[in-house]
């Protein structure tokens, strides 16, 4: 079992595979940067689930960073041993290469959402699945609460903060929303969803 800080990587982009990661408690995000220092979220991981499944079967360096987000525990399996544990058990490598499967599906829809959305768009698109998922609703619209900081969002967004910050200013100038600090009062669910075309 190890043990890591709220911030405290668990491993860099390009390091050597060692293991894999299995969440015990806690929370932690996989990312990409690029050269320039922007990041990518390529996910958010918590209990139960996987980090780092395909270097384990490949041999490969980690595709991805790897940061906990909150005081986490992880149990880390070494590469030869879990190698070892597969070919005993491949009920377990069946369901780990299902994992990797979903992992793909995921990344392609990122991919596809950067290459053919705009940032305005993506943007729309979360508030409006926050709106219909936890939202608050009250007599006359729909109180959110965004799901971290505006450079948390640019991340998870693939764009930059004051992209973020601008496009929740212009949906208010339109009327659409009402924005104080992270909560956002979405007036008119429809107007919005129209927003998107």
């Amino acid at each position: 079992m190890r043990r890591f800080a709220p911030g405290e990587l668990l491993f860099s982009e390009g390091e050597l595979c060692s293991g894999l990661y299995i969440i015990a408690r806690g929370r932690v995000r996989i990312f990409k940067t690029s050269a320039s220092g922007r990041e990518q979220v390529l996910g958010v991981n918590g209990p139960g689930e996987t980090v780092a499944e395909l270097p384990v079967f490949d041999g490969g360096c980690y595709p991805a960073s790897v940061v906990a987000l909150e005081e986490t525990e992880i149990a880390f399996i070494a590469q030869p041993d879990f190698r070892r544990f597969c070919l005993d058990h491949p009920e377990v490598a069946l369901k780990l290469l299902a994992t990797v499967g979903s992992r793909l599906r995921q990344l392609v829809g990122i991919i596809e959402e950067l290459s053919f959305t705009t940032v305005r768009q993506r943007l729309v698109a979360m508030l409006l699945k926050l709106a219909e998922s936890r939202a608050t609703k009250t007599a006359q619209a729909v109180r959110v609460e965004l799901p971290g900081t505006h450079q948390e969002l640019a991340h998870q967004m693939g764009t930059v903060r004051e992209l973020i910050s601008r496009n929740l200013q212009r949906l208010q100038a339109e009327g659409l929303i009402e924005v104080d600090a992270r909560q956002i009062v979405v007036r008119d669910v429809a107007a919005l969803r129209a927003a998107l075309d």
